[in-house]
């Protein structure tokens, strides 16, 4: 369980005591870390009476041209500005620059919290 809680360290260094136990609310999860491939999805229970669906791998975007919304297959995955290995790996995140069908696009949703790709294309 990855804690979401406050820091064990005070502002000056010094040590701050639980004074509670971890709450639900604070737990943490792994990176859905979506990837290109045959369409994988995953339902994860969220905060209140919700659910979330993550894209574990995807090989659409829906990319805006012009106004419109296009379905675009995605090819690979070419710049990820979050992290230089996810490129090489063909993870999809937010702000991943992709080659689709329609051209290169970047990514605008975030695929493992909401479980699809919406982009917009990139001036080359």
């Amino acid at each position: 369980m990855k804690d979401q809680g406050r820091s064990t360290r005070k502002r000056t260094g010094g040590r701050l005591r639980p004074f509670r136990n971890k709450k639900r609310y604070q737990l943490g999860r792994q990176p859905a870390e979506t990837t290109v491939g045959e369409p994988r999805f995953q339902t994860v229970d969220s905060r209140g009476n919700e659910t979330k669906t993550r894209a574990l791998a995807t090989n659409v975007a829906h990319v805006a041209v012009d106004g419109e919304t296009v379905e675009a297959d995605i090819e690979n995955v070419v710049d990820n500005p979050s992290n230089t290995n996810y490129a090489r790996r063909n993870i999809v995140t937010k702000g991943a620059i992709l080659d689709t069908s329609e051209g290169r696009a970047r990514v605008t949703s975030r695929p493992g919290q909401s479980g699809q790709v919406n982009a917009v294309l990139v001036d080359e």
